[in-house]
């Protein structure tokens, strides 16, 4: 025990000077989400198997609530506002801006639950229904969710089963009627009528609801390296880039106007790759311009600044590592936590959140002049 407080006084000292600021929380589970409710709060959920999973929604300390540099704060300061206990695992759970629903999804099979974040009148996060219009495979589906015209829900386990649905009628809007059976690992509203979804593969498609067909753009493979190598994606917010990540670490960025080019491939300095992309996560930094975040391949996030990349295949490094999650050596019989989520804070450029299989959930903004 003495040999890890060392260790992670170490690392608190080094933060010092790394870090504006630094929050460390441990929650009660695990959770694989980190889902913003607007600017103030958060939501996180349990994701374990045979047994009730907490949501909860959880008040950001006041310190990354104010402008300006407030200073080094490791302490547990989250406030939980309300809560709920789910029936299942949750791996997904999105907010629909502008109202008070949440959707979440999760083994064991292809529905949905819809909640109602609490009133006024209530302190907990209310179970609404369920969402069931895909066949159960075995599979659990991924979501994304749009507030225009009406709140509603991409959802789908294999690109033949994609489906949008209104949330309040659960009447069905839109289905892809394409015969791909590949697994989804990432799905994205980019605006009220349009979507991108990208495969286990790597492959990459633009939707169009007003369009027949509607799957109007497929990016080529990504050349394999042997073995079975699991993508996933992320957008770059207000750009035309998306980039997919890799479970041996490369990165490709493309344009979504000309889905056929690859603007440049990245290798990652990553330890090892991983066997599957379930925990793998790419997100683009909303008010930092060409900088994206990877985890999932062990207890770090790191932050890469994609406008030196060149076109072809290179090695990249880091503008920055966070590897709190991961400083303390673990015991014998324990492995070394593993980064399940990570997520942008929504203006404050460099803070990002990030929750691991430990049950820490970090809050950090590092430093400017460490780049």
């Amino acid at each position: 025990m003495a040999e890890e407080e060392s260790e992670w006084d170490v690392w608190m000292l080094e933060s010092l000077k790394l870090y504006k600021d630094l929050h460390v929380f441990e929650l009660q589970e695990s959770t694989r989400v980190i889902e913003w409710i607007q600017d103030r709060s958060i939501c996180v959920a349990g994701c374990s198997m045979g047994k009730k999973n907490e949501i909860l929604e959880l008040s950001l300390p006041q310190k990354l609530c104010a402008k300006g540099n407030q200073g080094l704060c490791p302490e547990r300061d989250f406030t939980v506002k309300h809560g709920s206990f789910s029936e299942r695992p949750i791996y997904e759970l999105k907010h629909v801006a502008g109202t008070s629903l949440l959707v979440s999804s999760g083994p064991p099979d292809t529905s949905l639950q819809v909640w109602r974040l609490a009133s006024d009148e209530s302190d907990a996060i209310t179970f609404a229904n369920t969402i069931q219009h895909q066949p159960a495979d075995g599979r659990w589906s991924k979501i994304s969710v749009n507030c225009s015209p009406t709140p509603r829900v991409l959802h789908g386990s294999k690109v033949r089963d994609l489906t949008i649905q209104e949330i309040a009628s659960q009447k069905v809007l839109f289905t892809t009627g394409a015969d791909d059976c590949e697994p989804i690992s990432e799905l994205e509203f980019l605006d009220h009528s349009t979507f991108s979804v990208c495969s286990l593969k790597g492959h990459l498609w633009l939707a169009d609801t007003r369009q027949h067909p509607s799957l109007i753009g497929c990016s080529d493979v990504p050349v394999s390296r042997g073995g079975d190598c699991h993508w996933t994606m992320g957008w770059a917010p207000g750009h035309s880039k998306v980039a997919r990540l890799c479970t041996d670490g490369r990165v490709l960025l493309s344009d979504y106007r000309d889905l056929s080019k690859t603007l440049s491939v990245a290798e990652l300095l990553i330890p090892t790759a991983v066997s599957n992309s379930e925990n793998l996560s790419l997100s683009w930094a909303p008010c930092l311009q060409d900088h994206l975040a990877v985890s999932g391949y062990n207890g770090t996030v790191h932050v890469y600044n994609t406008s030196s990349w060149v076109a072809g295949p290179s090695r990249v490094e880091p503008t920055f590592v966070h590897r709190g999650h991961s400083v303390t050596t673990p015991e014998p019989e324990r492995a070394i936590p593993l980064v399940t989520r990570h997520a942008w804070h929504p203006w404050k450029q460099r803070t990002l959140l990030s929750s691991a299989d430990d049950c820490s959930l970090h809050v950090w903004d590092w430093s400017e002049h460490t780049t």
